[in-house]
């Protein structure tokens, strides 16, 4: 099954002309999901609640992925698990934007995409490791000490720093 071009893009238009108050859930569920231009994410779900307001449409988010990393420590691949949640006014008109600027497209069609990738992004560590008592490894010698400890330990390296 191939992705849809736009995955993350809603026509927001039927909730335009509805009272103040009305809002609705919007669901997505992804095994894989790039978000351009080099994001890759794996078991990507979550759901965005819009809320019509007297500004605009506030957009609720609550998104979780997997994403690839290396461990700065021992430097094996693994899935960082990632959790995000975010509120942001898409306004009508510029006289009732927010401080994020963001502003309802004319053909009432929101991508998210640009806002989800940016708030996983924040997310992701400067350091990932793969787990808090990764030991690392050996300077000397390059061995795992999460698999085996070398020779080098004795020598008084301590695991672990």
């Amino acid at each position: 099954m191939s992705q849809p071009r736009y995955p993350l893009r809603i026509n927001v238009g039927f909730l335009i002309s509805q009272p103040i108050g009305a809002s609705r859930d919007i669901h997505f569920d992804f095994p894989s999901l790039s978000l351009s231009p080099d994001f890759e994410t794996s078991d990507f779900s979550g759901v965005v609640r819009i809320n019509r307001t007297p500004q605009g449409l506030l957009f609720e988010g609550n998104f979780g992925a997997k994403k690839e990393e290396q461990c700065v420590r021992c430097l094996t691949n693994f899935w960082l698990p990632l959790h995000v949640e975010f509120d942001e006014l898409y306004a009508f008109s510029e006289r009732t934007v927010s401080e994020s600027e963001l502003i309802l497209p004319e053909d009432a069609n929101v991508n998210l995409e640009p806002l989800v990738r940016e708030c996983l992004l924040l997310e992701v560590p400067i350091s990932p490791v793969c787990k808090p008592d990764c030991k690392g490894l050996c300077s000397e010698c390059g061995a795992d000490w999460n698999l085996a400890l070398c020779e080098h330990v004795a020598k008084g390296e301590e695991v672990g720093k």
